[in-house]
């Protein structure tokens, strides 16, 4: 039979982990789970439980019911509920997130429909995974475009963060003109050069307006 001090001890691995590196994808799937458990049992510390429990349900522990998890290895109904309210949290997020692809600037254009008439330029980066589907879109800036307002760590730091692949920035033009200005190819290119340097692709960069949209690669400006 382990102590208490045993019992408890072995949460503070996968913590520190967690802490130390700043994104779970760093963790094992029990380490993950020892964070969710918190504490083990009388007979097993939080890790080796955490790796019972997926050896035991595998992919089918998100579907145990709480009467039938919390008799596994003394479990309890305490830690049962912190295992079954995070998967059924997981479960309703990702139920109601939409799926963007990304393979045309006419995807980015009807993303983008609210702000074609937007009387301030506002500046996005799509992140996207090699598949070109959306990760994440950032709202980088509003106001005047130019390079050095836009800089390229605000753009590639979340890419890093979440390990996109490739991105797609794109900006509206309120005037409706859809001729990029000086200051657009000069931030492309810059942003372009970055991305190169980090192995992130710059996919694309597109202007939207009342009127349509431009695209940098359909002109070769990228």
């Amino acid at each position: 039979m382990l102590n208490k001090k045993e019992r408890i001890s072995a949460t503070g691995l996968p913590r520190e982990k967690l802490l130390k590196y700043n994104s779970p994808d760093k963790l094992k799937d029990e380490e993950l789970l020892a964070l969710i458990l918190r504490t083990g049992t009388k007979n097993y510390n939080v890790l080796t439980l955490a790796k019972k429990l997926l050896q035991h349900y595998g992919k089918e522990l998100p579907y145990v019911s709480v009467n039938e998890l919390k008799n596994f290895l003394g479990l309890g109904k305490t830690r049962a509920c912190s295992v079954i309210a995070a998967f059924e949290l997981g479960k309703r997020l990702l139920r109601e997130k939409k799926t963007y692809l990304y393979l045309t600037p006419k995807d980015v254009y009807e993303r983008l429909s609210e702000y074609r008439t937007a009387k301030k330029e506002h500046f996005f980066v799509f992140y996207l995974d090699t598949k070109n589907q959306e990760i994440r879109c950032d709202l980088v800036t509003v106001g005047i475009l130019n390079a050095s307002i836009v800089h390229p760590r605000e753009v590639f730091e979340p890419a890093v963060k979440h390990l996109a692949a490739q991105i797609i920035v794109a900006h509206n033009h309120p005037s409706g003109s859809l001729e990029p200005s000086k200051e657009d190819i000069e931030l492309t290119e810059r942003l372009t050069k970055a991305g190169e340097i980090l192995g992130i692709e710059v996919l694309d960069h597109v202007i939207i307006s009342k009127d349509g949209y431009y695209s940098f690669k359909q002109h070769e400006l990228i």
